[in-house]
């Protein structure tokens, strides 16, 4: 057996940080996720089903859970509720009958692209918390340490789908007039 590399307190210290830190930070987030997509009638997991079906074109609920950090019964039951809402429709594959799968229906993607459209910055804390940093060294906080520690918890493919997600944005969506909208490009596919 090797020899640690590390002290008990140490380690102790290290993950104590982090989860003081990611609870202060969640809570800021959560605060400001329910903020802005109130008007739209959704929840936290709502949306986020209605963004990963967006991003994944596609997704199976398995796929749904895992890129969700949801359990399959909470992502089958908020997506029920939104298929019921006419925002998603569920399928299976003639070559794989044992996984459901959803899609964005127009109504689905329609709201998904009024809520990107309402997104104002300034009125998210963690935005406006990252401002400064972005302010004294011309980028925002990178989070490259972070990224590598959920790389290591939840593996290659969570961030894959996590960084196709944000590159569909930057190649999918323009800013007009202070809003992102989608472009009218069709030559654009999602990844």
């Amino acid at each position: 057996m090797t020899e640690k590399q590390y002290s008990m307190k140490e380690a102790m210290i290290f993950t104590q940080r982090v989860a003081q830190l990611s609870k202060a930070l969640w809570k800021a987030i959560e605060k400001d996720w329910q903020q802005w997509i109130k008007p739209f009638d959704l929840n936290i997991n709502e949306h986020h089903i209605l963004w990963i079906a967006y991003h994944l074109n596609g997704a199976s609920i398995s796929d749904v859970a895992k890129f969700g950090v949801m359990h399959v019964s909470t992502a089958f039951n908020f997506s029920k509720k939104l298929e019921e809402r006419g925002l998603l429709q569920f399928s299976k594959k003639e070559n794989d009958k044992r996984n459901t799968y959803i899609q964005l229906t127009e109504a689905g993607e329609s709201i998904l692209l009024q809520l990107m459209e309402t997104y104002e910055p300034n009125a998210n804390a963690v935005f406006s918390g990252a401002l400064p940093l972005r302010e004294l060294y011309g980028k925002f906080p990178e989070i490259v340490e972070m990224m590598a520690i959920v790389r290591n918890i939840y593996g290659e493919d969570f961030m894959e789908i996590f960084e196709r997600s944000f590159h569909n944005i930057e190649s999918r969506f323009v800013e007009e007039d202070g809003k992102l909208r989608k472009s009218q490009n069709p030559e654009q596919e999602l990844v």
